[in-house]
């Protein structure tokens, strides 16, 4: 994922010459698609009143999900390839919108009966055609591979814990404005809050952002009480200076040496940048550990030092491996 360095937005904001960046779209001239939420485009009306009526009994809540994922099949499996592939695989997903960029949410685990749920959210350059293979064609940056290595792991230590991977925002691309401002996630945050309030009441939620996606986490984790921790994974931001802004959730953050967000200045000026990093001196978040982490898209790889302890954040509210520190 590239977010275009400050520096150069902030020269080319001064020429006022560069234009917005058009979102692509599956069409030339085809208008970019709404983002979606539970009911929309693949769930039907009814579904979405069944999941949105409160604290559901676990064998409502399930017939509801079970029929959500028949009806999403259905129009994957039209969609053609790779989608009919991971339809055709018994894959679940909560919403599919192959418009534009895409947005899709696959649950991982069984969501009626967990009491634990992590929702990843992913950064820059995240599109549907990207959701499995990654960008570049590099798995590691997937978020549906992602999701999978948490998973995995959770399911080795709890059963009753379930992961989403939530594409349902319009991220940036990786050369422009939107990339180094906060629209997007705010557009973002407030499909994440609908999302989550009509999905998960009376879950225990995590939510996880990658790179750009923590500001979304942060914005939305700002109007969500059932979210208890936000963790993010090298954060150039979160959408917000402290950590006590957030509402009461605790702020996990992960950067390793060698990432280079440490790059992206710390500043926003008249909407421009995307502020303090939650490692930043004084920001009251907890630190996780980066131990083997190569680089930017790492962290959730199997078998690293923050893929367990992010684990750890989701089962217990911290790593239970490690006493975790304050960054500050």
């Amino acid at each position: 994922m590239r977010i275009l360095p400050l520096a150069l937005v902030l020269t080319s904001l001064l020429s006022l010459t560069l234009p917005a960046p058009a979102r692509r779209t599956a069409a030339a001239g085809a208008p970019a698609a709404a983002p979606p939420r539970v009911g929309s485009p693949a769930v039907s009306p009814r579904s979405s009143r069944a999941l949105s009526t409160g604290t559901p009994t676990v064998a409502t809540f399930r017939s509801t999900l079970v029929a959500t994922y028949r009806e999403t099949a259905t129009h994957m499996l039209a969609g053609g390839c790779p989608y009919a592939t991971w339809a055709a695989q018994g894959r679940h997903f909560l919403f599919f919108d192959p418009a534009g960029d895409g947005r899709a949410a696959e649950v991982l685990g069984d969501l009626a009966t967990a009491t634990r749920v992590a929702v990843l959210i992913p950064g820059v350059d995240t599109t549907l055609a990207d959701f499995d293979r990654g960008l570049g064609g590099v798995p590691r940056r997937a978020p549906g591979v992602q999701a999978r290595a948490l998973h995995d792991l959770l399911a080795k230590r709890a059963p009753h814990t379930a992961v989403i991977a939530w594409l349902g925002y319009d991220a940036p691309e990786g050369i422009g404005l939107a990339a180094a401002t906060e629209g997007r996630a705010r557009d973002g945050a407030a499909a994440l809050t609908t999302f989550v309030r009509d999905l998960l009441p009376g879950k225990h939620v995590t939510l996880i952002g990658h790179s750009y996606g923590s500001i979304v986490a942060g914005l939305a984790a700002k109007d969500l009480p059932e979210v208890a921790d936000v963790v993010t994974l090298g954060a150039p931001g979160i959408g917000v200076d402290r950590a006590d802004e957030l509402g009461g959730a605790r702020v996990w953050s992960a950067l390793a040496p060698t990432d280079w967000i440490r790059r992206i200045p710390q500043v926003r000026v008249l909407g421009l940048g995307l502020g303090r990093r939650p490692t930043s001196p004084g920001f009251g978040a907890y630190a996780l550990p980066t131990d083997g982490v190569a680089g930017h898209d790492f962290y959730l790889v199997p078998g690293s030092s923050t893929l367990r302890a992010v684990a750890g954040v989701v089962l217990s509210g911290g790593p239970r491996h490690d006493l975790p520190g304050r960054v500050s």
